[in-house]
């Protein structure tokens, strides 16, 4: 195993779990605990329920790996993968989703996350997968290449840009935006007009129905 920031050896993989629902934090929580691999054991340091307890946590902790679900309350995933790359940038993150939404996974794989499985997956495979993943490989769940690849094509938006465009598919205006996310109005609308642009859309009508189809909503917004 190669040396990490602390120049790790066998038993000192430190692991923090991200997932709103109890039940997939006790499947890993119990796996992580059962015992260590060939290559590795693994230590649960940490576990967050919505993506704010998941930020705090890396901050944190600052582990070797991160299983992090990409749809929580509080802070989507592309959100905490940007502050986790930079508050903590040596950590392997091993995503996962039951979203099938083509464009949402095309960006999560476009921000270089290290494994994205899908939640069916048997959670031996992800296990036999992690020896690879802390040696710097990647690996994406055969079960999602097809949605990634029909994906491709979909415009990548900032994390602000998704933020905004959430509020306003929720109904709220401007200046209501401005003072949830505390910018200038001048500013939420320089976002709304560049994911116009970049979604090639003109009404609301039609940005409700591209978001919809590319999988740009935010199911907790």
């Amino acid at each position: 195993m190669p040396e990490s920031k602390a120049g790790l050896s066998v038993g000192q993989i430190t692991v923090v779990v991200a997932d709103d629902h109890e039940i997939v934090r006790s499947a890993l929580r119990a796996r992580l605990e059962s015992g260590s691999s060939i290559d590795a054991a693994y230590r649960l340091v940490g576990e967050a329920k919505n993506g704010l307890e998941a930020i705090a946590c890396i901050k944190a902790q600052q582990p070797d790996l991160i299983f992090l679900d990409i749809s929580m309350p509080l802070a989507s995933g592309l959100e905490i993968i940007h502050d986790l790359r930079r508050w903590s940038p040596h950590t392997k993150i091993l995503a996962f989703t039951g979203v099938t939404a083509s464009g949402l996974l095309a960006n999560v794989t476009a921000t270089g996350v290290d494994a994205l499985f899908s939640k069916a997956t048997d959670l031996d495979l992800v296990f036999e997968k992690l020896p690879l993943i802390l040696r710097g490989g990647r690996f994406i769940d055969p079960e999602l290449v097809e949605l990634i690849e029909a994906g491709a094509h979909i415009p990548e938006l900032t994390a602000r840009e998704r933020q905004v465009l959430n509020m306003v598919v929720t109904g709220k205006s401007n200046k209501e935006i401005a003072r949830l996310l505390n910018i200038s109005p001048k500013t939420v609308d320089k976002h709304r007009t560049s994911f116009m642009q970049k979604l090639d859309v003109h009404s609301l009508a039609e940005l409700m129905a591209r978001a919809v189809k590319d999988g740009l909503i935010d199911p907790y917004f």
